[in-house]
């Protein structure tokens, strides 16, 4: 499905992005500062993205013809509602494109993914310094959900955690 407004495209991504978008999760890292964490490749982009079975999913933004922002995604499921949702794991835009609405326009075009395909939520984290963001978020209607802490396993204690 593609969303064209002015200047602005959405497209999905296809294979010959794959290092377009390590480039701009690159870029997202050394914003948020992580970079550090990064362990992805261009190429573990390419295969989990656009191999035989993908589980996540890109869309791309396109000011005038250049890439200027994206979103990645995957479906997630609800037992309480019974249905489907989307994840939005990643949102940037390139700080030189920023001002525009790309980064409102790839979540509109999320949110009409998601009523679409009867979907029950679009839901994401923002990191808690990240005021800008948290109020563009909310511009947009998204809630806070405080009540629900972000846990993760990873690393070591992944490992230990798998030894039992």
């Amino acid at each position: 499905m593609d969303v064209v407004a002015k200047s602005l495209t959405i497209r999905l991504a296809r294979r010959a992005d794959a290092v377009t978008i390590f480039a701009l999760i690159s870029e997202l890292a050394d914003y948020e500062e992580l970079r550090h964490e990064v362990d992805a490749t261009a190429a573990d982009i390419e295969r989990d993205l656009f191999g035989s079975s993908p589980r996540v999913f890109a869309e791309i933004a396109e000011w005038n013809g250049e890439v200027a922002g994206f979103s990645l995604w995957f479906y997630n499921y609800s037992t309480f509602r019974g249905r489907h949702g989307i994840y939005l794991e990643d949102l940037f835009v390139c700080p030189a494109f920023r001002g525009h609405g790309i980064g409102k326009a790839l979540i509109v075009s999320l949110a009409g993914r998601c009523v679409a395909e009867g979907l029950a939520r679009l839901q994401w984290s923002v990191l808690d310094w990240n005021a800008p963001a948290i109020e563009f978020y909310e511009s947009l209607g998204a809630k806070k959900t405080p009540e629900w802490l972000g846990c993760r396993v990873e690393g070591d204690a992944l490992k230990k955690l798998a030894d039992g």
